[in-house]
């Protein structure tokens, strides 16, 4: 099930494109940026930004632990509101 998401990046929604227990990742409207949250074996969070070559600021990635899944959620927020690279 796909859900477009109120945040915005450069003018850009979200939209979340794969939820499962283990993995949440939204898609950004032009399709050059992804977000992904999971849950890791330590029972940490991972937060991943990831911008494709052809988007209009080039490539750009982004990596960030932290240890609730209440950060990690507002950490994507943050991302999509203001991305990391």
């Amino acid at each position: 099930m796909k859900e477009v998401v109120a945040h915005r990046s450069a003018g850009m929604d979200y939209e979340r494109t794969t939820d499962t227990d283990e993995l949440t990742e939204w898609e950004r409207a032009d399709g050059h940026a992804t977000i992904r949250l999971r849950e890791r074996a330590d029972g940490r969070f991972a937060v991943r930004y990831d911008q494709l070559h052809q988007a209009d600021g080039g490539r750009a990635y982004a990596y960030e632990t932290v240890e609730t899944r209440a950060a990690a959620e507002e950490l994507v927020a943050d991302w999509q509101a203001d991305p990391p690279a």
